[in-house]
């Protein structure tokens, strides 16, 4: 059975809103991190321990059960409990008053968003054919520039009407809200929709059995490297971008250069997601490898302009490079994901995403942040605060020359891998005599 293509569309859009709350919620703290900095007293390794490792560390540790679980129980509930918690540790993150009180929020905005991503690659995959997953796939990870492109837009105005923190508070209680009404418009649909034959049941595995067949897997594995290493440098942007150019400027308006980067991310790293998708579903149909290649090209593109932004003479032309880095870094999700889902049986879905986003958060979200603000405490004292910032992003820079070398080995494999996948969920999809 195949859901109503109006019903399906809107529950693309709604899980892709839900994403859009996970990345308004973890851009924040990067965004506010001046003001937390100045008001709290933290040096730059407390914050990028803040913005990566400590919520990075939950975020993987929870990933794997919420994800066993999302393979056998209501997905659409264990988003909506997912949203309600981390929304509500967002919230909370306002009422804190030291570096631990903002690291035991983090750790829970941590915990709730393990629960977001899993089982909503699982029930778009069981709502679209693997002809048309990279697209929808790309759809769903509009939520990261959109989520990113309305945390700086509203972040920008709420900071400085009401401060750091009023804005977590007034940006983590809508989430909520919208927790608690996806229950009553999704329905919990059909596992392996699209390839089951008939209405039997898919037969459940074990933790284990599950972890095997996936890191058996080898295109699974390279495509996974692929974004975490893409990511590392895309992380670690997102958390210290604000510090660098309030440092390199300081007389600049603060709401100009949010509001810019708020209009950056909602159109070239909106389209590079977009067309990533695309031109990935496209070439595809020739051959699979293209979903490993295009991301390899794309990464590798934009590794100039990344360098060239951070040691641009102006912010004006700093942001101009930004654009381009960020068409380019937003063309590898939809590709990626596709991976995750079509690569992985059809009983292992969500399980398979929380792996892959396991290793994804450990290397980027938990290194690339991290990585920035110890390289830039080591750097300060000879450098000066800019020039510190400067050196630190561009050492972690290079990890896209990493990426693009496990996307193209992604691509190699992926032609066989593809066709193994196709066979094992037909057989798993089939009544058994």
């Amino acid at each position: 059975m195949t859901e109503n293509k109006n019903y399906r569309t809107l529950v693309l859009l709604l899980l892709t809103l839900v994403y859009a709350f996970n990345f308004i919620d973890r851009q924040i703290i990067g965004i506010l991190s001046p003001f937390i900095k100045e008001d709290l007293g933290l040096t730059n390794t407390q914050l990028g321990l803040l913005k990566g490792f400590m919520f990075a560390l939950f975020y993987t540790i929870i990933g794997l059960p919420v994800a066993w679980l999302a393979d056998r129980y209501n997905r659409v509930r264990i988003v909506a409990i997912s949203l309600a918690v981390w929304s509500g540790f967002t919230a909370l993150t306002g009422l804190a008053n030291n570096f631990w009180q903002i690291g035991l929020a983090r750790m829970g905005v941590g915990i709730g968003e393990a629960g977001g991503s899993p089982p909503s690659h699982s029930i778009i995959s069981d709502l679209y054919p693997k002809e048309e997953r990279a697209g929808a796939l790309s759809i769903y990870a509009l939520g990261v520039p959109f989520g990113i492109m309305f945390a700086y837009l509203a972040a920008g105005q709420i900071v400085t009407a009401y401060g750091w923190r009023m804005t977590f508070v007034l940006l983590g209680l809508p989430g909520v809200v919208l927790a608690l009404l996806l229950p009553f418009i999704i329905r919990e649909p059909k596992r392996g929709a699209q390839e089951a034959i008939g209405d039997e049941t898919i037969e459940q595995v074990s933790f284990r059995t599950a972890l095997n067949t996936l890191l058996r897997i080898p295109s699974w594995w390279a495509m996974c490297l692929g974004i975490a290493f893409a990511s590392f440098i895309g992380y670690a942007l997102a958390t210290w971008q604000i510090d660098y150019l309030r440092a390199f400027d300081p007389d600049y308006k603060f709401t100009t250069i949010v509001n810019w980067l708020g209009v950056i991310n909602g159109t070239t790293y909106v389209a590079g997601t977009f067309l990533g998708g695309y031109i990935a579903d496209k070439f595809a149909k020739k051959s699979v490898s293209a979903y490993g290649w295009v991301s390899a090209i794309a990464v590798l593109v934009g590794l100039p302009f990344v360098l060239a932004a951070f040691w641009a003479p102006t912010i004006n032309l700093h942001l101009i490079f930004i654009a381009v880095f960020l068409l380019c870094l937003g063309m590898y999700l939809g590709p990626s994901f596709a991976v995750a889902q079509t690569l992985a049986p059809i009983n292992m879905r969500a399980m398979s995403t929380a792996l892959f986003f396991l290793i994804l958060n450990l290397i980027a979200l938990g290194g690339g942040p991290t990585a920035v603000g110890i390289l830039a405490d080591v750097f300060l004292a000879q450098h000066g605060e800019t020039h510190a910032y400067r050196l630190a992003i561009t050492v972690v820079c290079f990890s896209l020359v990493l990426s693009a070398i496990s996307f193209l080995l992604a691509a190699k494999f992926l032609p066989k891998d593809w066709e193994d996948a196709k066979k094992r969920n037909e057989d798993l999809a089939r009544p058994q005599s």
